[in-house]
């Protein structure tokens, strides 16, 4: 039987083109001004682009070969942009941190985001280590430019997830968001190998589904988050549980009540790990919020980064942590430590959670029950919702 993830292996893309993906993502007008943004460790590394020669800058050195240069090399002009400047500023410690303000050119000179990068550029492009989507979104409205988050780009990403026609994307993620808008609930059955079955159920209040669709068009603030490929909802309400696999690979189950991870307890691997989270959560609350309830609305192949595995069609996420950038209300000023104001996605996926699995998704409309996914696939529902013209 075919699936979602067979598809995406034998699928060919067209070959990675600057021009293309910025030409349909942003449309530019004349004279639109352009600049990158990456993030160092160490901000000494920026003077005469000297992380080029360190091994351990992929994603920096993807920045520069394929955007910088490629901007330097014919796309600015073919695109009527200006610009083309690069800048760094120092790493954060985790997703969607707030930004320094601190930064450097190219030649090491120190200069202000705020003062010198966001209101000087009509479009900002962050290719980084972690992802700087939400506070970037909030720059875009107070300062008026455009942009997009490309977080720990590789060669996979570039070449399918970058590398797809964008209209299409934006196409299929609105026969989506149509097919799931407006429900009340969905709930997530969850199989765990020598583990017992979860649910979570997270409510919806009716509310207008939003899109990852990557077009962002116009002279509206805005940034978009590549790769796209996404339907995604702010919960009001979640109760029930749902597994956990921490990055050491330690398995928990995570009970939640009212829209909050309350506690976690071990499966499998390390009480350690267990004990650590239960720690942060008793410490900062704020931590164990559900800010987002996902679906990936693409065909693409496994990248090993959650920005692009996440939009593969059939697989869900939830998000803890601040909300702000996608509608919702929590904000960094709610957490007890600036450190903890994150956006950390949960990737429910094959490749990522493979002890265990999602038996069903149920969407909850209307009066009725629809399946939206099952065992990682699409449901027919879905399926129909994208053959639909």
């Amino acid at each position: 039987m075919s699936t979602v993830q067979t598809t995406a292996q034998g699928r060919q893309f067209p070959k990675f083109d600057l021009s293309r993906l910025l030409g349909t993502v942003f449309k530019p007008t004349f004279g639109r001004k352009i600049c990158i943004l990456i993030d160092l460790p160490d901000l000494a590394e920026a003077k005469d682009y000297a992380f080029l020669n360190n091994p351990e800058r992929p994603i920096q050195k993807r920045a520069h070969e394929h955007f910088y240069l490629g901007l330097k090399n014919g796309v600015a002009e073919e695109l009527a942009l200006k610009g083309g400047e690069m800048f760094a500023y120092t790493q954060t410690t985790g997703s969607n941190l707030d930004l320094p303000d601190l930064c450097v050119d190219m030649s090491g000179k120190e200069l202000s985001l705020e003062k010198d990068v966001y209101p000087n550029y009509d479009i900002i492009l962050c290719i980084s280590t972690f992802s700087a989507t939400a506070p970037l979104t909030a720059f875009a409205k107070q300062y008026g430019f455009r942009g997009a988050t490309l977080h720990g780009v590789n060669d996979v990403i570039l070449n399918s997830g970058l590398a797809v026609d964008y209209e299409v994307v934006s196409i299929d993620a609105e026969k989506l968001r149509k097919a799931m808008t407006r429900a009340d609930a969905v709930e997530i059955d969850f199989t765990v190998e020598n583990g017992p079955d979860m649910t979570v159920r997270l409510e919806l209040s009716r509310q207008e589904a939003q899109k990852s669709h990557g077009l962002c068009q116009g002279d509206a603030p805005d940034i978009a988050n590549l790769p796209a490929g996404e339907v995604y909802f702010v919960p009001t309400g979640a109760e029930g549980t749902f597994p956990l696999k921490y990055e050491d690979g330690t398995l928990g189950k995570l009970t939640v009540t009212g829209g909050c991870i309350i506690k976690a307890e071990l499966i499998a691997g390390n009480q350690s790990t267990i004990d650590a989270h239960n720690a942060k959560l008793a410490d900062d609350p704020m931590t164990g919020v559900l800010g987002e309830l996902g679906f990936g609305t693409q065909v693409l192949p496994v990248s090993g980064a959650d920005i692009q595995d996440e939009k593969v069609l059939g697989t869900c996420h939830l998000a803890t942590g601040r909300d702000d950038h996608l509608g919702g209300h929590i904000t960094p000023a709610q957490f007890k430590l600036h450190q903890n104001a994150t956006h950390d996605d949960i990737l429910f996926a094959p490749h990522k959670t493979p002890n265990f699995d999602i038996k069903q998704t149920r969407m909850f409309r209307d009066g009725k029950v629809t399946v939206l996914n099952e065992h990682f696939q699409p449901s027919k529902y879905l399926l129909e919702a994208l053959a639909a013209e």
